[in-house]
């Protein structure tokens, strides 16, 4: 009996010790089986709540105490050329979150810019500031331009256009020999950097420049208004006046001088052509049947609300070439049978 109770007792003694090794490995599956049960739990909650955030553009912070503006509404190609700018000077107020579309109108003397900016000062959310780099120190070096291209876009450039506070579209116009073609490269990526629009205005008939361009030196020292030089005048008796003069084309330099306006029309087209542009022409401006097309377009494109947009200044010369220089024809002569022959016949005015 004592040897069979020790066989028993050794034989439970195993048992045991069978059963306490089993006993070991089991919490460590049950904790590999929880560990990844609460893994995949977490991943699955992580989901859920990633789809039920809405998807939030980074807001703008403006104005004052750090405003926050909602730009959700603004397409995503549309953001890089929105901008809430923030006046050292003065405060937007209620204003701080209207977006601001920055601009520039690139073009030549004479082609109808000052008339066409006049234009777009008369929609009440636009303000173009004027012929800012007639000034040399301005333009004396890049960083010169720099600076002055800082402080129209941060709404501080104080002038009769300016609507600062509400202001939807600000810019001002750019002779291209005011060192826009010296220093075009740096300007090109300030445009691009900055979300700069531009508008480049042209006039096709490149002969009815040169016209006014001499008629408007001419004036200068003639002053022939009361003793006062005006490039642009807002009545039709004024214009007349002015329209008297008919200036004397000198014809040995008139197909190189054509040919070197052409040159710099090109060369601004490649300089610019990676930016956000439009191209208009002074043509299609003042013909009636397209102006309502084309001022709409430029409205779009700056993206305000479109109105009807007018101007008080009144067009100078009106008449054909042939009415309105002395030389006229020395001038047909050099030109006919040229690739500017067209220039002769062709009109930009319509009644």
């Amino acid at each position: 009996m004592l040897v069979n109770f020790h066989v028993r007792d050794r034989t439970m003694e195993k048992e045991n010790i069978f059963s306490f090794k089993t006993s070991k490995r089991a919490p460590f599956v049950l904790r590999m089986v929880l560990f990844f049960f609460v893994m995949a739990f977490g991943v699955y909650i992580c989901y859920v709540s990633l789809r039920q955030i809405k998807p939030n553009n980074t807001p703008l912070v403006v104005g004052k105490a750090g405003t926050h503006c909602d730009i959700h509404s603004i397409p995503p190609e549309e953001t890089p050329f929105v901008h809430f700018p923030q006046p050292r000077t003065y405060s937007r107020a209620e204003c701080a979150c209207t977006p601001v579309r920055f601009f520039v109108i690139l073009s030549m003397q004479r082609s109808g810019s000052g008339w066409f900016e006049t234009l777009l000062n008369s929609h009440p959310n636009i303000s173009s500031n004027g012929e800012i780099f007639s000034s040399k120190q301005r333009r004396s070096n890049i960083s010169s331009i720099l600076t002055t291209l800082d402080t129209i876009y941060n709404l501080e450039w104080n002038s009769s256009a300016a609507k600062n506070e509400c202001v939807a579209a600000v810019g001002f116009k750019w002779m291209l020999n005011q060192a826009v073609m010296d220093y075009h490269q740096q300007i090109a990526n300030y445009f691009k950097w900055k979300g700069v629009s531009v508008i480049i205005l042209f006039r096709k008939n490149l002969l009815r420049r040169l016209i006014s361009v001499l008629a408007n030196v001419f004036d200068k020292d003639a002053k022939q208004l009361n003793g006062t030089h005006k490039s642009h005048v807002h009545t039709k008796e004024e214009a007349e006046i002015l329209a008297r003069y008919k200036p004397t084309i000198n014809v040995t330099g008139l197909l190189p001088d054509l040919s070197h306006a052409e040159r710099i029309m090109a060369d601004s087209l490649q300089y610019f052509n990676r930016t956000r542009h439009i191209i208009l022409y002074y043509e299609d401006l003042i013909n009636n049947h397209r102006v309502k097309t084309a001022l709409a377009d430029v409205q779009e494109f700056l993206k305000v609300p479109i109105r009807r947009l007018t101007s008080r200044q009144v067009k100078i010369h009106t008449k054909p070439p042939a009415e309105q220089v002395d030389n006229w024809e020395d001038v047909y002569k050099i030109l006919k049978d040229t690739r500017y022959e067209h220039f002769l016949h062709h009109t930009d005015y319509n009644t």
